[in-house]
């Protein structure tokens, strides 16, 4: 136990001061990208300062895996400089064993900075860009024009002129419903619509119904068995295209459903949902690599673990982009587009584990 809370008392300092550090310089590069049109906008230091505190979060989640990798890497390759690791080895104590409090806290850390990431930056760092975009004034709208929108495998279409997103409606829609073979069925028009969050569906105001009959469409009563299938999100008419990247695992999950529902492509976004649960291991993986590269140098070691840590994040950032271009394409599944660097890095850790000086 005291050796635990050795490896802890100089990998935790480190770590929080490098984290720290790493999330400041992204912050401040943010900063000075935009400073000179915050000071042509006349911006006033507070709101500058409140756009750099809804972007802590996002730098922190960007400076995490760097940080536990730099602190590591120079920790284990310090204690080998000053011949502590040889005295553990010398004692019974294997490597593997005196690091794996690391590993089981890097994967604890892994689980944390997804649920960090999902829960809170995704909000603050939409928070972030709302205001920023407003100070640099540049204009962005909810409300949308002329939407389209492609439902149940092509069953259901939605059009509609204009979608207000305050009052969560439609206005002058029409509704077209086809059988399994895309054959007509009936179409119905509306002043507007406007989105019930309790029945999870749209309600119609001023509506009327039109059938096939005779190779014409006539005025029919309005059936209620249409009605109950218009299920389609408010949240698609309000962006008919969404980044999956920027919001949480729940609404990605729910604009997946809906491409698969319209029968649209969508092995970007499923890979890119699948990333949003495969990323946060690059804690664990960086550990593992910094506990399978110790004792590899005895120079230089502040600059060696510098080096080590920007290669070894490099390598993963690539590979995974490599994977994820591989998954867009449909080359390989989503699942393996997301998680294949991390399962692949994972066995490159036990490989140099494995022949790491012990």
């Amino acid at each position: 136990m005291k050796l635990v809370f050795y490896l802890f008392k100089k990998v935790i300092p480190l770590f929080l001061g490098a984290m720290l550090f790493f999330a400041l310089v992204l912050n401040l590069v943010d900063l000075f990208m935009n400073i000179a049109t915050y000071l042509q906008n006349n911006c006033s230091v507070k709101e500058i300062l409140l756009v750099m505190a809804y972007y802590v979060p996002k730098t922190v989640w960007y400076a995490v895996p760097v940080a536990i990798l730099f602190s590591t890497s120079y920790v284990l390759s310090d204690m080998y400089a000053t011949n502590e690791i040889q005295a553990l080895l010398a004692s019974g104590v294997s490597l593997f064993r005196f690091t794996v409090p690391l590993l089981i806290v890097s994967l604890v850390m892994a689980f944390g900075l997804f649920f960090f990431e999902n829960q809170f930056v995704v909000q603050t760092y939409e928070k972030k860009t709302k205001l920023q975009d407003t100070l640099l004034q540049k204009t962005s709208n909810e409300n949308n024009a002329n939407v389209i929108v492609i439902s149940e495998n092509g069953r259901v279409i939605y059009k509609a002129e204009r979608y207000f997103e305050a009052q969560k409606r439609i206005r002058y829609c029409y509704f077209v419903f086809r059988d399994d073979q895309k054959n007509l069925q009936a179409i119905i028009y509306c002043n507007q619509a406007h989105w019930n969050m309790e029945l999870g569906r749209w309600e119609v105001e001023g509506a009327v119904q039109y059938e096939p009959v005779d190779n014409t469409l006539k005025i029919t009563p309005l059936s209620q068995e249409y009605i109950s299938k218009l299920t389609e999100s408010y949240e698609i008419f309000r962006k008919t295209s969404v980044d999956v990247q920027s919001v949480n695992a729940e609404e990605a999950k729910a604009y997946i459903n809906h491409l698969k529902k319209a029968g649209l492509p969508y092995n970007e976004e499923l890979s890119e949902y699948y990333k949003k649960f495969a990323f946060p291991f690059i804690v664990f993986i960086v550990v593992f690599l910094s506990i399978g590269l110790t004792g590899k140098t005895r120079k230089n070691v502040l600059l060696i673990s510098l080096a080590s840590c920007i290669a070894a994040s490099v390598l993963f950032y690539v590979t995974m982009m490599v994977t994820m271009v591989l998954a867009k394409h449909g080359y390989i599944s989503a699942f393996a587009g997301a998680w294949s660097p991390v399962i692949f890095f994972t066995m490159v850790s036990i490989v140099l584990l494995r022949f790491a000086r012990t």
